[in-house]
């Protein structure tokens, strides 16, 4: 964290802890159209069971992980820390890392590894990326927004694994929109996201390499898969001005971060550092 650093839209930040997420109960509505859709809406009462597709359950706050409390609090913290300290410098991305609890969206039995900067399994050969990466390609998308308010319009993520980016992504974005082709890595986010307040979080079962087109114009998208090429329908769903981050695959396998920038002269494409991530696949399954 710099010296002197004060975020404006988390004071929590500024005392490096977070604020503690209260369980707000939700309910998974399947009605947006084309692909099979849930929308994460909030509920305002204080009831401690939801209503969701399969009828009331427990909430995943009586789940979680016995003896993490403060604890858990404080890894965020020093992870924030580590964050700023390797250069993120966006405060409204650093403020929505403070606020998603990562441990959440990963088996009890890995939670102590939740907040280190490592990658770790989600099940189906899928992994939750790094925070240093989630963090790096949010920046990357937030810079696009800073002529805007520094707020996020619509924005698509193609592959939602576990959840824990389109749920970071819902503090920075007016609405998300993202889609998984792994039936069992949607139902688990659905579940994941199940006690959240996001109401501003629609969750997709599809070809994420068709994009969804019923919520074009997106003023960003992001992929957590890459491939040899970006796919045409992504280019064709981002708004003019809009922003596209993604890792690219080259011809010896080897990946890199890409920014496509959409303007009226035409495409901008900008190749960073070496990523890795799982391959970029079509179809559903």
């Amino acid at each position: 964290m710099k010296p002197g650093f004060k975020s404006p839209f988390n004071p929590a930040l500024n005392d490096l802890l977070p604020m503690v997420r209260p369980g707000f109960p939700v309910r998974l509505n399947l009605g947006i159209g084309g692909p099979t859709a849930a929308k994460v809406i909030a509920s305002t009462d204080g009831a401690t069971k939801t209503k969701g597709l399969n009828g009331p359950k427990k909430s995943a706050l009586a789940a979680a992980p016995a003896g993490l409390g403060m604890a858990v609090q404080a890894a965020r913290a020093r992870m924030v820390h580590k964050l700023a300290a390797q250069g993120v410098s966006d405060a409204r991305v650093l403020s929505a890392m403070s606020q998603v609890e990562r441990h959440r969206f990963v088996d009890s039995a890995l939670a102590n590894q939740a907040y280190e900067d490592t990658s770790l399994p989600i099940g189906l050969g899928q992994t939750i990326s790094k925070p240093s990466v989630v963090a790096r390609m949010l920046e990357l998308l937030q810079q696009s927004a800073r002529g805007a308010g520094g707020k996020l319009g619509r924005v698509l993520e193609i592959g939602t694994g576990c959840g824990y980016q389109a749920a970071v992504l819902s503090h920075l974005a007016t609405e998300v929109y993202s889609i998984e082709r792994l039936r069992g890595l949607h139902d688990k986010a659905r579940e994941n996201l199940r006690d959240l307040r996001l109401s501003n979080v629609h969750l997709l079962f599809g070809d994420g390499m068709s994009g969804f087109p019923k919520g074009a114009p997106y003023a960003a998208i992001i992929a957590a898969a890459g491939g040899d090429a970006i796919p045409s329908a992504w280019i064709e769903q981002l708004a003019m001005g809009g922003r596209l981050v993604a890792p690219l695959q080259a011809a010896n396998g080897s990946q890199a971060l890409v920014v496509v920038d959409k303007t009226p002269e035409g495409i901008r494409q900008t190749l960073l550092e070496a990523v890795h991530f799982v391959p970029l696949k079509s179809g559903t399954s």
